[in-house]
């Protein structure tokens, strides 16, 4: 799945060292026991254009749209001891972030956000386990949820969702193409003292899952679907959220109990708020609710993640 921002490449200027602690002061009451992770500067949203900066565990992760750290930038960071990884937001550039100063990280460790474990690692690609503009979405999970209740987590990477799900009481299927992701949310299950024996993870596309559980008559009182912008399943068949995510959220309403819900989120730039919920009216049927949800409070730059939850 790509960054979780459509801010555009940018020249990043020279900005006074009161920003950068400004924003952080801004968020110090959103972070705490039962949460460490966090976004710490939205680039515009607080002033600094150009510039992210999330704490996992007291562990931080700046990402900049230029490949280099601006002098200023770098002089502020060196204040603190803490661990500290850059992260270039390039199309061209997916690799893992870059240890910058502090001590170094293992491969992975635990931050917490909700009094819910995850695993993190800045050693495993451009993505670190869990992505930080779907907290409140995550927590909505878990309210909603009831014991007995089934969930599907749809293009699940580390299965946050489910895990919320599951710690509701919800017996989850976690779905993804992708086995080191399946085995990475069964890890996320444990780091939360439940057995990810007595839940699902089923390997594959996600198209390819609903049809089958559409034929097998298998339904769910709850459905995440969260895919990426873009995507091409192992036959080559490429899935684009701006023509396809109807006909996604048509597939899922198969397989949704009567008087279900379903989250549907997209961070498709091109795709309008407007526009996502038309494609959702025209592929629901008529009688089913939807409503918008914003984004955390600790994203204020541009809201790009579109996230409708559909009640049946």
């Amino acid at each position: 799945m790509n960054w979780r921002s459509t801010t555009a490449h940018c020249r990043i200027h020279f900005f006074p060292m009161s920003a950068f602690s400004q924003a952080l002061k801004q968020r110090a009451s959103l972070l705490g026991d039962s949460t460490n992770a966090l976004r710490l500067i939205d680039a515009a949203g607080d002033g600094l254009p150009g510039i992210y900066l999330e704490t996992f565990a007291a562990h931080w992760l700046v990402s900049t749209t230029t490949p280099h750290i601006p002098a200023h930038l770098r002089s502020w960071l060196s204040e603190h001891k803490c661990s500290i990884y850059h992260k270039c937001l390039s199309q061209q550039q997916k690799e893992s972030p870059q240890h910058l100063s502090g001590p170094e990280l293992p491969e992975s460790f635990l931050a917490r956000e909700n009094d819910v474990n995850y695993e993190i690692s800045f050693h495993s690609g451009y993505s670190q386990g869990i992505f930080l503009d779907q907290r409140d979405n995550r927590l909505r999970v878990r309210q909603r949820v009831s014991a007995g209740e089934t969930v599907l987590n749809t293009f699940a990477y580390t299965g946050a969702f489910s895990v919320c799900a599951a710690l509701g009481g919800a017996q989850t299927t976690t779905l993804d193409l992708s086995q080191p992701y399946l085995d990475w949310a069964k890890r996320n299950f444990q780091h939360n003292q439940l057995d990810p024996a007595i839940h699902h993870f089923c390997k594959g596309d996600t198209f390819h899952w609903l049809r089958r559980f559409h034929k097998q008559g298998r339904k769910f009182h709850g459905i995440i679907l969260d895919p990426p912008t873009f995507s091409r399943d192992e036959k080559g068949q490429v899935f684009r959220v701006e023509n396809d995510y109807g006909e996604l959220a048509r597939l899922a309403h198969h397989c949704l109990q009567p008087g279900g819900w379903m989250l549907c989120s997209t961070n498709c730039h091109k795709l309008q708020p407007r526009d996502f919920e038309r494609q959702l009216r025209d592929a629901l049927p008529r009688q089913c609710r939807l409503t918008h949800a914003p984004m955390p409070t600790d994203f204020t730059d541009l809201p790009y993640l579109k996230s409708v939850w559909v009640d049946a």
